[in-house]
């Protein structure tokens, strides 16, 4: 069974930092893509950040471009998200969630994680 178990989020100022944590295991990490995606309050799903099953290739949504890095240690089956110069736009529960593919065309969010504690950037 697939699970995924996100961690790191918290209250930071604007300008702050996070590195959130997704533990990913039921499935042979290291074959699959990877994404974020994150839920403001009284809003939408919002896709975040993607990355391929050997971490070479990245795509980002234009909101956090440049002030987020998505990443992936396939020898601990971890899914890693640094968030920095945080903006209270970015408060929201960040999901972690499994592609069907290793790259393109992905298809990611068929399997989920229970989301991280709500980031919140006052």
């Amino acid at each position: 069974e697939v699970q995924l178990v996100e961690s790191g989020g918290g209250l930071v100022q604007p300008g702050g930092s996070l590195r959130l944590s997704c533990a990913a295991s039921g499935f042979t990490f290291v074959n699959y893509a990877m994404s974020w995606v994150r839920q403001a309050p009284g809003k939408g799903l919002e896709w975040v950040s993607r990355i391929n099953s050997g971490g070479g290739t990245t795509d980002y949504a234009d909101s956090v471009k440049g002030r987020f890095t998505i990443s992936r240690d396939n020898t601990k089956n971890m899914l890693y998200l640094q968030m920095d110069s945080l903006k209270p736009e970015d408060t929201a529960v960040y999901y972690c969630a499994k592609c069907r593919y290793s790259d393109y065309p992905f298809q990611c969010g068929g399997s989920w994680g229970q989301g991280t504690q709500g980031t919140q950037v006052t």
